[in-house]
């Protein structure tokens, strides 16, 4: 996940657990925070409540990714405080355009309508493989290359 935040020219900072990314979300203050459900000393739920009751990670955009798959579990993330779900295995073709979604999207999700986000997703480009293969080849072989991405932060505990 870093790797591919990296190579689409996204600052990429890590926590390794609940309460580390709790503390570093609110010390940074990233653009997003991409967050897993299931982590050592405190899961992502928690870590989710904390961050939303700090003022100065108002506004930021907490998405779960997470395997969680089953009926009503993306029911119970957004109901949780996240702004949105993506599931795992990550997709490299679809993630950096599913990212930069949710770096435009408001506070919670469910305040888009769901005709808005589908017309969204029909706009986009995605990136193909190849496509993909290319950028990161280019970023490893060429200091000055820099992606046409929008440049952000984000956190991924």
């Amino acid at each position: 996940m870093v790797y591919l935040l990296t190579a689409f020219g996204h600052e990429a900072l890590e926590a390794h657990d609940g309460a580390e990314g709790v503390e570093r979300a609110s010390r940074e203050r990233p653009d997003l925070i991409l967050l897993d459900i299931h982590m050592p000393r405190m899961d992502g739920y928690e870590a989710a409540r904390q961050l939303r009751g700090k003022p100065e990670c108002e506004g930021i955009p907490i998405v779960a990714v997470t395997a969680l798959a089953m009926v009503g579990d993306r029911e119970k993330i957004l109901a949780s405080g996240f702004s949105g779900y993506i599931a795992k295995p990550l997709d490299p073709e679809t993630f950096a355009s599913q990212v930069q979604e949710y770096l435009g999207a408001p506070h919670h999700a469910s305040t888009r309508p769901p005709s808005a986000v589908a017309a969204s997703q029909r706009a986009r480009k995605d990136f193909t493989a190849q496509q993909i293969r290319r950028r990161l080849v280019c970023r490893q072989h060429a200091d000055e290359y820099r992606p046409r991405t929008q440049h952000s932060r984000a956190l991924r505990i």
